[in-house]
């Protein structure tokens, strides 16, 4: 199993140095480098920064990093270490945001949310693998949830911390954001584990991959249209409250706040159902749950509505995060293979992140901003990575009955 030499080595009292370091993490390069730049945008747009198309083209720059990231996290940690690896992208974070600071150009600041991005995608591929062994199995759903709780601090952070450094300024608004991340930086310094010994060996005596079982590439597939499906509801629902059913700003920020709320709660009891659950039927029941969500979102308009609907749906994005993490343990019993398979499923996330927020872009203008089918689709992505799994298990069972049976035994199903 997943870091067992590694877990009984590491004594109870501190686990949770690790735990903190890779919520730390999480809280800096998604949650404060992603979140955070949401409610700066008015402000980069009054203050003159940047027009408007600028702004939203910057916007995406931190999407397209996330995904480099995804892809050159793990060759990175070859290189050097996980540590190294994680103090180094937690130190580019910081970076990036003192730099924002100074909007010398457009291409300037592209460049630093981009860098920013990468070291998220980095993050989230190499914090699981390098926290995870150094805790015991029958805690691990928790504690991934754990240290993914960093994203939601970060989304209900960017409704908290953001407004009053916006009362300072915008320039100093980035000096804070950079402050913060650099204090957590160095309090999450030495709590990084280093790769046991007996990891380090069974990557190098298993450099190449063994057959992958066809339930991970369904994982694969599953996550990909879970990130289609969360990308409206995280991006267009303040709009949606504030302009598409005319309740203003100040509602909209309830509404955000409310699904910052379940972002908080989110990752801690995904991870706890996959500990008492497991991971494929927690999957499950948190698809249709918020399948159900999106369907009633596009046509809800009373404040209690939308509120409970919102703290459901921030649940979502940070949550299903170690919901499938725990699904790629429970499928995949080596930690070298595990840390490909989530570096795969990483990457299959960021490129349907990325392509989903440039499609719904271009349906919300060409649709004349119609909020609703947006919703409408993306509970549609939803029941896809549902059906997903319907589908191949039908397929397993016609592969079953189509196999003939050994003389005197009888097909299990």
């Amino acid at each position: 199993m997943l870091g067992t030499s590694a877990t009984s080595h590491t004594p109870r009292s501190a686990i949770w140095l690790p735990i903190f370091a890779g919520l730390s993490a999480s809280l800096v390069s998604i949650g404060l480098a992603r979140f955070a730049y949401t409610p700066l945008i008015p402000s980069l747009i009054q203050a003159h920064w940047f027009s408007a198309s600028d702004v939203v083209y910057l916007g995406a720059a931190n999407l397209i990093g996330y995904l480099i990231g995804a892809l050159i996290g793990r060759p990175l940690a070859q290189r050097t270490s996980n540590k190294t690896a994680l103090r180094l992208m937690m130190l580019a974070v910081t970076l990036a945001f003192f730099a924002c600071g100074f909007p010398l150009s457009v291409m300037w600041f592209f460049g630093w949310r981009l860098l920013s991005g990468v070291a998220g995608g980095a993050i989230m591929v190499l914090m699981a693998a390098t926290v995870l062994p150094h805790v015991p199995a029958s805690r691990r759903g928790l504690a991934s949830g754990a240290i993914f709780l960093g994203i939601g601090l970060g989304i209900a952070g960017s409704g908290t911390i953001v407004p009053p450094l916006l009362s300072l300024g915008l320039r100093e608004t980035w000096f804070g954001l950079g402050l913060l991340s650099l204090i957590l930086t160095a309090a999450s310094w030495f709590g990084w584990p280093s790769t046991t010994h007996q990891e380090t060996a069974t990557a190098q005596q298993n450099p190449t991959s063994s057959p992958t079982h066809p339930a991970v590439y369904l994982l694969f597939a599953q996550y990909a249209f879970m990130a289609a499906g969360l990308v409206p509801a995280m991006v267009f629902l303040v709009d949606y409250v504030a302009r598409g059913l005319g309740a203003g700003p100040h509602v909209g920020a309830l509404i955000w706040v409310m699904y910052g709320l379940g972002a908080i709660v989110g990752p801690v009891s995904y991870g706890f159902l996959a500990d008492r659950w497991g991971a494929r039927l927690s999957i499950r029941l948190v698809l249709v749950v918020q399948a159900i969500a999106l369907g009633l979102l596009s046509i809800s308009n009373s404040f209690m509505a939308l509120a409970m609907l919102a703290v459901i749906l921030g649940s979502f994005p940070p949550g299903i995060v170690p919901l499938a993490l725990a699904r790629v343990h429970e499928l995949i019993p080596q930690h070298h293979q595990q840390q490909i398979a989530w570096s795969r499923a990483t990457v299959s996330f960021a490129t349907f992140q990325a392509i989903a927020g440039f499609a719904y872009s271009a349906l919300f203008n060409a649709s004349g901003g119609h909020h609703a089918l947006l919703f409408i689709i993306a509970g549609g992505a939803i029941v896809v990575a549902l059906l997903l799994e319907l589908g191949m298990r039908f397929l397993k069972i016609k592969r079953s009955q189509a196999a003939p049976a050994p003389t005197g035994e009888c097909i299990q199903l």
